[in-house]
């Protein structure tokens, strides 16, 4: 039998939807517009940066970024292109190559961070107060860890 929503979870789930489309609608604006890429090439190269030696197998970068290894593929090449991002050979696995982001690169997540982290705070986390902000993350983490498990 189908357990609908109630009232309360029918509102919640509608409200959860549009918040994080609009978010994700409004990064992906600031940094098409400043910083000529997609939210998802953010996404990318934040990882790599983070990354031992700034290199990440592909499919390990794949997970990180919650992408399709076909879909991180394609923008993997679209960043080798501008010269932000290049593939090696994985050298104890000839089915495996890893992402390394260039300096270029570094140098391009490092212009365009702070104008992200202005519009996270600006779509986000102004119009929160400190405790919503901690069951923001609370909520957040159960739901991802539930997700991930």
């Amino acid at each position: 039998m189908t357990r609908w929503l109630d009232e309360d979870e029918q509102r919640a789930w509608r409200n959860f939807l549009a918040a994080t489309q609009l978010v994700n609608e409004a990064l992906d604006r600031q940094l098409q517009r400043d910083a000529g890429m997609p939210h998802a090439y953010y996404v990318i190269l934040v990882a790599l940066s983070e990354a031992p030696g700034r290199a990440m197998r592909m499919n390990e970068l794949a997970a990180r970024a919650q992408s399709s290894q076909s879909r991180l593929s394609h923008a993997v090449r679209r960043l080798e292109e501008r010269g932000w991002v290049r593939r090696e050979p994985c050298p104890s696995d000839r089915r495996s190559s890893f992402a390394v982001l260039t300096d270029e690169g570094y140098a391009v997540l490092a212009a365009a961070a702070p104008g992200h982290v202005e519009e996270v705070r600006r779509s986000l986390f102004d119009a929160l107060t400190p405790e919503q902000v901690r069951r923001l993350d609370e909520i957040c983490a159960t739901v991802r860890n539930t997700l991930e498990s």
